[in-house]
């Protein structure tokens, strides 16, 4: 998994809301777990935040 220094802080937050998430974000390559967080780092609101991390996993996402 992608070094917790490297996470945006909300982001962070966010997964630990959602186990679920965090467990299948965890199971991904370095490769895809980074192109995640490059679109938490676009993320302007908490409101937002959650929703991109709700929405992670959905046919749309990244």
């Amino acid at each position: 998994m992608i070094d917790n220094s490297e996470l945006p802080i909300g982001f962070t937050m966010e997964l630990a809301q959602h186990s679920d998430i965090l467990n299948q974000f965890a199971k991904l390559p370095r490769t895809e777990q980074a192109s995640i967080v490059d679109g938490a780092r676009k993320v302007k609101s908490h409101n937002e935040m959650r929703s991109y991390v709700e929405n992670m996993f959905s046919e749309s996402s990244f």
